[in-house]
C-alpha cells in the first residue's frame, strides 16, 4: 500500500491509494488482529467524521476510513490497537479492540438520512478488505458489523450495506437462498438464542429482539423486523453450517 492522492480509477482488483491522515487515538495492540469490523461514520459529513476520530478528546479511532468517492483514508497502523469497537462480544471474547481491524465507511446512518452505498465506496472497500485478508489470518466468521458485536448500542453498516457483494468477494460469508415468509411463525426462543450463540453473537445474555435484529441487517436485510420468524431462523441455520463447514 502507498499513500498520496486519491486514484480515481479504483476497480475492485486494484488496491486504491491510501492517504494518511494520523489520528493519536491508539495505543499498543496485545495480541495480532483476527477479526475485520465493518462500521458506518453515522455522521453528516466526511469531514466532521475524520474530525472526530483525530480528536484526541473523542477517543474514538478506526484504522481507516472509506468516503463515498472510494478514497482511503489511513489513521491508525494495523500494528496498533485502534478504538472503533467500544463495549463488544462475538464468539466468546469481548474487548474487541484488541483483535480487531476497524473500517469505517462514511455514510450519515440512521440519525441522519441513511442511504445507499455508492459503488465507488463499496469497489473500494472490497479492494481495502481483500488487502487486509491477504495480510492477515482472518476468518470469514470474523468478518463483522459493528451492530454484530454490539447488538444494542449500534446499527451500522445496516440493512442497506452490500454483504453479499463482499462475499462474492471472498470477504465474510453470505447465505443466498430462500427464507420463507416474514408472516411465519416464531421459532422457540432457546432455539434462536442457540443459533445466535453459534454465529457468535452473545445469544445467552443479549437482549433478544437486539440480537435478532443485529442477525437481519446483516443477513436478511429484507426483512429487519426483530421476530424470530421461520425465514430468519431458516437463514440462522443457513449461516451457521457455512460456520460450520469453514
Amino acid at each position: 500500500m502507498t499513500c498520496g492522492a486519491h486514484n480515481p480509477s479504483t476497480t475492485l482488483n486494484r488496491m486504491p491509494t491510501i492517504t494518511d491522515l494520523p489520528s493519536p487515538n491508539h495505543d499498543a495492540r496485545p495480541v495480532p488482529p483476527d477479526m475485520l469490523v465493518l462500521h458506518y461514520t453515522g455522521m453528516r459529513s466526511a469531514d466532521d467524521a475524520i474530525e472526530r476520530l483525530r480528536d484526541p478528546v473523542a477517543r474514538v479511532s478506526s484504522h481507516y476510513v472509506v468516503d463515498e468517492d472510494g478514497t482511503v483514508y489511513r489513521l491508525v497502523d494495523e500494528a496498533r490497537r485502534a478504538w472503533h469497537a467500544g463495549v463488544s462480544y462475538w464468539h466468546g471474547r469481548r474487548q474487541l479492540n484488541d483483535c480487531s481491524i476497524g473500517i469505517e465507511i462514511v455514510n450519515p446512518g440512521h440519525e441522519w438520512g441513511y442511504r445507499a452505498f455508492p459503488p465507488a465506496q463499496i469497489a473500494a472497500v472490497i479492494a481495502l478488505c481483500t488487502d487486509i485478508l491477504a495480510r492477515h489470518a482472518i476468518p470469514a466468521r470474523h468478518v463483522v458489523a459493528h451492530s454484530d458485536i454490539a447488538p444494542t448500542r449500534k446499527q451500522d453498516p445496516g440493512e442497506l450495506f452490500p454483504w453479499a457483494e463482499l462475499a462474492a468477494s471472498g470477504i465474510g460469508l453470505w447465505a443466498s437462498g430462500d427464507a420463507g415468509s416474514t408472516a411465519a411463525s416464531e421459532a422457540a426462543v432457546e432455539t434462536v438464542r442457540s443459533l445466535l450463540t453459534a454465529i457468535g453473537y452473545d445469544g445467552a445474555n443479549a437482549p433478544f429482539e437486539a440480537a435478532v435484529t443485529a442477525f437481519q441487517r446483516h443477513w436478511r436485510p429484507e426483512a429487519v423486523t426483530g421476530l424470530a420468524d421461520a425465514g430468519t431462523v431458516l437463514r440462522m441455520h443457513a449461516v451457521v453450517r457455512m460456520i460450520g463447514r469453514g
